[in-house]
């Protein structure tokens, strides 16, 4: 792999960490209620030399911070709250200052995400700028972020409008995901009520976007979750509906998206069983491989990946380890992956082969409640 496209990848996969030891900060967003016990965000610290997880801490107490994104200075770190805030829109957009000694929170400030269930929260390449996405609500919104790591309120909010044909989960929009481009000029909403990939044209010093395209991906897909190849050629969206993940062909000058081909994240004997559905979509800095968690079916789909076209062969269902697997990572060096487990309250870590890609469990566990997001940072 050429430098600049390694630089490329880790930056797609950490942006705020270099490789520069084998201690990491872990951060687990989770949701919060009698059932999982969890409090707010907590921390866990890893070894990349060993694999291994310490248990958690709390890192600071909030209402459900269902998703987090860690500034690229890795000074500030900002979650989601899926939870209503007396008298505001949505939920809350919290702004935290990080303690590098120990990797604990400080909260600076909040504000509204602008519509109801806020999912997912992510940052522009210059840490200008935060992008989130409100499931319930079908809409994004946008914020300037300041030189105190503070959020200002929202910028730029789009509602989003239209449906698709489940009647059940898409008689409306459902923002999923808001992510940015490799060049830092666009951001692209999953949205799963209208089967759409949403281009914005984002302003991260006003901290804005604009609408400049969309991508209509088949009826019924509910597209999720998004991820760039490390080349910048591809994008991958796992369909939560259709159980599958799409390969894209990227156009960076104009921020267009084709559709070229598609690929299911079951074993053919489990593809027509009802009840399943996608979660997060990570694509290896390698290049090499995608991996896509599967819900209830409790497995990592790993699928090798032709460099030349981006299409993907699934080469094995991993157990994930845990019941309802939501958001993972990869570690900074790609040797290893951490899966937050919804509904066993528990997160993994799986060792990733360097040659294939595929997972194999390890002996680390720990106990961590309602876990739905893991970030790392690179600790002092």
């Amino acid at each position: 792999m050429k430098p600049t496209t390694l630089l490329l990848a880790m930056s797609l996969l950490a942006p705020t960490a270099s490789i520069a030891g084998d201690h990491w900060h872990v951060y687990f967003g989770c949701y919060t209620n009698a059932k999982t016990g969890a409090k707010g965000i907590h921390l866990s610290e890893f070894n990349s030399a060993t694999g291994t997880l310490t248990e958690p801490v709390v890192a600071a107490e909030t209402a459900s911070p269902s998703f987090l994104a860690i500034h690229p200075d890795g000074k500030f770190l900002y979650s989601v709250g899926e939870s209503a805030t007396k008298g505001k829109k949505g939920g809350p957009v919290s702004a935290f200052a990080i303690n590098k000694a120990d990797g604990t929170l400080k909260l600076i400030n909040q504000a509204d995400s602008g519509g109801d269930g806020p999912c997912h929260i992510s940052l522009d390449a210059t840490g200008r700028m935060a992008m989130v996405a409100n499931y319930g609500g079908g809409s994004v919104a946008s914020y300037q972020i300041k030189d105190d790591g503070s959020v200002s309120g929202p910028v730029t909010f789009a509602q989003h409008e239209g449906s698709s044909v489940n009647p059940q989960r898409q008689k409306g929009p459902h923002a999923h995901s808001f992510n940015r481009s490799p060049d830092n000029r666009y951001g692209f909403v999953c949205d799963l009520g209208l089967d759409k990939v949403l281009t914005y044209q984002i302003d991260p010093a006003a901290g804005s976007f604009k609408l400049a395209g969309e991508t209509v991906l088949p009826p019924g897909t509910g597209p999720r979750h998004f991820a760039f190849h490390p080349s910048g050629k591809f994008a991958f969206v796992n369909g939560e509906m259709l159980m599958n993940v799409s390969t894209l062909t990227y156009a960076a000058d104009s921020g267009k998206f084709t559709l070229v081909s598609s690929a299911s994240t079951l074993p053919p004997e489990d593809q027509d069983k009802p009840g399943f559905s996608t979660a997060e979509t990570v694509a290896h800095p390698n290049g090499k491989n995608v991996y896509v968690s599967n819900r209830t079916h409790d497995t990592i789909a790993v699928f090798s990946c032709d460099p030349e076209t981006g299409k993907l062969t699934l080469i094995q269902n991993a157990p994930a380890g845990g019941k309802i697997p939501r958001n993972f990572s990869l570690d900074p060096t790609g040797r290893w992956m951490i899966v937050g487990h919804q509904d066993s309250n528990t997160a993994v870590v799986l060792k990733v082969d360097p040659d294939t890609g595929k997972l194999s469990p390890t002996d680390t566990k720990i106990k961590v409640g309602g876990a739905v997001c893991v970030r790392f940072l690179a600790a002092d």
